[in-house]
Protein backbone atom coordinates (compact mmCIF):
# COMPACT_ATOMS: atom_id res chain seq x y z
CA UNK A 1 0.00 0.00 0.00
CA UNK A 2 1.62 3.16 -0.87
CA UNK A 3 1.47 6.20 1.01
CA UNK A 4 0.32 9.53 -0.27
CA UNK A 5 3.06 12.22 0.71
CA UNK A 6 0.72 15.00 0.00
CA UNK A 7 -2.16 13.65 2.42
CA UNK A 8 1.25 13.26 5.26
CA UNK A 9 2.14 16.47 4.45
CA UNK A 10 -1.10 18.32 4.76
CA UNK A 11 -1.45 15.70 8.16
CA UNK A 12 2.24 17.86 9.39
CA UNK A 13 1.13 21.27 8.26
CA UNK A 14 -2.09 20.96 10.31
CA UNK A 15 0.35 19.60 13.44
CA UNK A 16 2.62 22.39 13.10
CA UNK A 17 -0.92 24.81 13.26
CA UNK A 18 -1.73 22.97 16.11
CA UNK A 19 2.06 23.11 18.02
CA UNK A 20 2.76 25.00 20.46
CA UNK A 21 5.22 26.90 19.10
CA UNK A 22 3.16 28.04 16.45
CA UNK A 23 0.14 29.14 18.61
CA UNK A 24 2.46 30.79 20.73
CA UNK A 25 4.29 32.87 17.23
CA UNK A 26 0.67 33.93 16.41
CA UNK A 27 -0.43 35.23 19.81
CA UNK A 28 2.77 36.86 19.88
CA UNK A 29 2.45 38.37 16.23
CA UNK A 30 -1.15 38.95 17.24
CA UNK A 31 -0.04 41.47 20.15
CA UNK A 32 2.29 42.64 17.53
CA UNK A 33 -0.14 43.96 15.51
CA UNK A 34 -2.76 45.15 17.70
CA UNK A 35 -0.21 47.49 18.99
CA UNK A 36 -0.06 50.71 15.96
CA UNK A 37 3.69 51.39 17.25
CA UNK A 38 4.74 48.21 17.12
CA UNK A 39 3.03 47.15 14.01
CA UNK A 40 4.18 49.96 12.26
CA UNK A 41 8.02 49.04 13.84
CA UNK A 42 7.68 45.69 12.00
CA UNK A 43 6.17 46.54 8.87
CA UNK A 44 9.23 48.75 8.48
CA UNK A 45 11.40 46.54 9.48
CA UNK A 46 10.53 43.51 7.44
CA UNK A 47 10.28 46.30 4.45
CA UNK A 48 13.70 47.38 4.65
CA UNK A 49 14.51 43.50 4.95
CA UNK A 50 12.60 42.51 1.55
CA UNK A 51 13.79 45.23 -0.09
CA UNK A 52 17.53 44.31 0.55
CA UNK A 53 17.40 40.48 0.50
CA UNK A 54 15.63 42.18 -3.25
CA UNK A 55 18.68 44.03 -3.93
CA UNK A 56 21.20 40.78 -2.98
CA UNK A 57 18.89 38.75 -5.33
CA UNK A 58 19.59 41.53 -8.30
CA UNK A 59 23.16 41.82 -7.84
CA UNK A 60 22.49 45.22 -6.69
CA UNK A 61 24.83 47.37 -4.47
CA UNK A 62 23.70 47.92 -1.01
CA UNK A 63 24.36 51.33 -0.04
CA UNK A 64 26.20 52.54 3.49
CA UNK A 65 23.15 54.26 3.89
CA UNK A 66 21.00 51.12 3.57
CA UNK A 67 22.89 49.59 6.04
CA UNK A 68 22.79 52.37 8.54
CA UNK A 69 19.15 52.45 8.52
CA UNK A 70 18.89 48.95 8.61
CA UNK A 71 21.57 48.66 11.81
CA UNK A 72 19.32 51.49 13.58
CA UNK A 73 15.94 49.74 12.74
CA UNK A 74 17.21 46.35 13.87
CA UNK A 75 18.07 47.94 17.26
CA UNK A 76 14.83 49.76 17.87
CA UNK A 77 13.15 46.38 16.65
CA UNK A 78 15.61 44.14 19.40
CA UNK A 79 14.71 47.13 21.97
CA UNK A 80 11.33 46.50 21.80
CA UNK A 81 10.05 43.99 23.91
CA UNK A 82 6.72 42.62 21.84
CA UNK A 83 8.97 42.28 18.85
CA UNK A 84 11.66 41.11 20.13
CA UNK A 85 9.48 38.15 21.80
CA UNK A 86 7.75 37.73 18.49
CA UNK A 87 11.19 37.32 16.14
CA UNK A 88 12.39 34.40 19.44
CA UNK A 89 9.19 32.67 18.23
CA UNK A 90 9.48 33.00 14.99
CA UNK A 91 12.98 31.80 15.29
CA UNK A 92 12.36 28.88 17.91
CA UNK A 93 9.68 27.69 15.32
CA UNK A 94 12.22 27.74 12.36
CA UNK A 95 14.39 25.93 14.15
CA UNK A 96 11.63 22.87 14.88
CA UNK A 97 11.22 23.26 11.16
CA UNK A 98 14.77 23.18 9.99
CA UNK A 99 14.91 20.03 12.42
CA UNK A 100 11.54 18.51 10.78
CA UNK A 101 13.19 18.82 7.04
CA UNK A 102 15.89 16.83 8.22
CA UNK A 103 13.79 14.18 9.41
CA UNK A 104 12.42 14.27 5.89
CA UNK A 105 15.63 14.69 4.16
CA UNK A 106 17.10 11.15 5.64
CA UNK A 107 15.15 8.54 3.37
CA UNK A 108 17.31 10.48 0.45
CA UNK A 109 20.63 11.17 2.47
CA UNK A 110 20.67 6.78 3.68
CA UNK A 111 19.86 6.19 -0.06
CA UNK A 112 22.48 8.56 -1.57
CA UNK A 113 25.15 8.41 1.50
CA UNK A 114 28.04 10.05 1.84
CA UNK A 115 29.40 9.60 -1.41
CA UNK A 116 33.36 10.48 0.46
CA UNK A 117 32.35 7.35 2.39
CA UNK A 118 32.10 4.75 -1.02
Amino acid sequence: MAVNLYDSANEMGKAIRESAEFTSLKRLFDEVNNDESARQTFEDFRNIQMHLQQKQMTGQEITEQEVQQAQQLVAVVQSHPKISELMKAEQHLSMVIAELNQIIMKPLEELYGNPQQQ
